[in-house]
């Protein structure tokens, strides 16, 4: 083979395995994603348990950081920095474990796995049937994928370039650290780098020093891809991330000047470099977790100290425009608690854009946003209240006191769209990413409709609140004909899913239902602003009820139809 063919086939190879990895990791979380989190998610207090809980998820999962974004995701939840910690120093040894397991020769078992998820997969009427099928698939890939990478490293050995290559990294370690964590952090997975490691070393191309050496870089660079995507989050998540890179970084300083005393004990003696890498690999983290276990706590503290909380000035997000001086200019304070109102109206946007959010993105770290606006929401509602009512109170026109009332009647609507989103709304959405619900297209596409129908009508809304224009008001009222509409196709579109007997329809009905009526109900409250303005401009009618005094019949008795009941 020429050094080409080599370098395709060995690329093909890695390329292979690390699609099987995704398609475990997929499916792993598709299937059990719920049980994960909450398994996550019950380890908050106690370390040791973290750790058990972070090496089984990462050996089901087969990915360290995907454990690791995991873990940070319900950092804002209340998961302590501490048990995080705990969580994925677990994780590092679930990886080694599973990299053990896959240096066996279970070339065998690659066909078996294939045919038999296959037969699984396409027999399987139900989703987490097909789930575990297309697991059993990528599974037996990942070995497929290891074959073909043990046979192509075997001609590596021969060409002098490789050798030349791969001498110099056993003779500058440094290096040779750099080259592992770079290809760790490309290919986003310290299991596949490990393995290619181990592989390359079973066919004698690199040395047992160079070979260690690589594997250190492998441990550092499989921390970073989780640092790098929460480097904008807050930093509850990026504490985790962090704390992990820390934790191998300070294993890798430590034990890379030892190379030469580990390479010449007879721990590390044996006739296959191969199995001499791995157990390598394994005592690394075992010794990481067992160091750095018992010191999570005071690295929690470390931590939030380096990446303190946001002190962002929370009387910015406060009423602030309240000022009792007002009152002897009616106007200028009710222009007070518009200013208030609208702002009140922006944390209710930021509240509904956390929500779907969380929806498209299924990361119920964004619902907890949603809790502590409510509460500042509950805050504005009490004051903006009691200021209306002191200034009802005063000496001022008829025509003030009637828009205190409507301003405050607002502000009633507006707090009770708050407890929609966050008692109603939020404990929805959480129970769909929970349950793992994938919600089919034209459910989402309904959604989607409804989210920018309220958007459009919040802001007619607030010009509504701020103008009393009788034509907007007007408009605002026949928005609802439109979310009618959208309500009407979305349930019948539903229940013909429904009949069609699709599972993930029917696993989500009840809450996709229960989602719908909480967006058109906040949507309600968005409106009630215009009715008010128009029941003073004289628009509305008295009553839709028909008018009971009717003109008496000529017959003695009243006719009662069969479906009416003689009041």
């Amino acid at each position: 083979m020429t050094g080409t063919s080599v370098l395709i086939n060995l690329l093909g190879g890695v390329a292979l395995l690390l699609f099987g990895l995704a398609l475990v990791k997929e499916h792993v979380l598709k299937t059990f994603g719920g049980r994960i989190r909450r398994s996550l998610g019950r380890s908050a207090f106690n370390r040791w348990r973290g750790f058990g809980v972070g090496l089984g998820v990462t050996c089901l999962l087969q990915s360290s950081t995907a454990t690791a974004l995991l873990a940070s995701s319900l950092g804002s939840q209340g998961l302590a920095t501490a048990s995080g910690l705990a969580i994925l120093l677990g994780a590092d040894v679930g990886t080694t474990l599973v990299a053990k397991l896959l240096t066996f020769d279970l070339s065998w078992l690659a066909p078996v796995l294939l045919f038999v998820g296959f037969i699984v997969m396409s027999s399987g009427k139900k989703d987490k049937t097909k789930h575990i099928g297309r697991i059993m698939i990528g599974l037996g890939i990942m070995l497929l994928a290891l074959k073909i990478i043990v046979s192509t490293s075997v001609p590596m050995r021969d060409s002098v370039a490789i050798q030349s290559l791969m001498g110099a990294l056993s003779d500058e370690p440094l290096l040779a650290v750099i080259v592992g964590m770079c290809i760790a952090f490309l290919v986003h997975s310290s299991l596949a780098t490990v393995l290619l490691i181990v592989a390359m070393a079973g066919s004698g191309v690199i040395t047992l020093q160079g070979g260690m050496a690589l594997i250190l870089g492998a441990n550092l660079g499989a921390a970073l891809p989780a640092v790098m995507n929460t480097v904008n989050a807050t930093p509850e998540i990026r504490r985790v991330p962090l704390g992990n890179l820390g934790f191998r970084a300070v294993g890798v300083v430590i034990t890379l000047p030892l190379l030469d005393v580990l390479n010449s004990m007879a721990l590390f003696a044996s006739d296959e470099p191969a199995v001499v890498l791995v157990n390598f690999h394994l005592l690394f983290n075992v010794l990481l977790a067992m160091t750095f276990l018992p010191l999570v706590t005071p690295s929690a503290r470390l931590l939030e100290k380096w990446v303190p909380a946001n002190t962002l000035d929370k009387a910015d997000n406060k009423p602030r425009y309240l000022d009792r001086k007002a009152f002897r200019t009616p106007s200028v304070a009710l222009s007070n608690t518009v200013r208030e109102v609208l702002r009140m109206g922006d944390l209710l946007r930021g509240m509904l854009d956390g929500a779907f959010e969380a929806l498209n993105t299924r990361n119920p770290a964004q619902l907890q946003h949603i809790k502590r606006s409510d509460d500042l929401v509950d805050e504005y509602y009490e004051k903006i209240n009691l200021y209306l009512t002191e200034l009802s109170r005063q000496d001022i026109p008829k025509k003030y006191r009637r828009r205190c009332y409507r301003i405050s009647s607002y502000t009633t609507n507006l707090e009770h769209a708050g407890d929609i989103l966050e008692y109603s709304m939020t404990e929805v959405i959480n129970k769909i990413i929970q349950q793992n619900i994938l919600l089919p297209d034209y459910e989402r596409k309904a959604i989607d409709e409804l989210k920018n129908c309220i958007y459009r009508n919040m802001e007619l809304a607030f010009s509504v609140l701020l103008t009393g224009d009788v034509n907007n008001a007007r408009a605002l009222i026949e928005q609802k004909s439109v979310v009618k509409n959208i309500e009407r196709e979305a349930i019948l579109a539903h229940q013909k899913g429904l009949r069609d007997q699709t599972i993930t329809v029917v696993a989500g009905s009840s809450l996709y239902l229960d989602l719908l009526r909480d967006l058109i109900r906040i949507n309600s409250h968005f409106t009630s602003i215009a009715y008010p303005i128009l029941d003073q401009a004289g628009e509305l009618r008295a009553s839709r009820l028909k008018n009971t005094q009717a003109e008496p019949s000529n017959s003695a008795e009243p006719t009662i139809n069969s479906n009416e009941s003689p009041t």
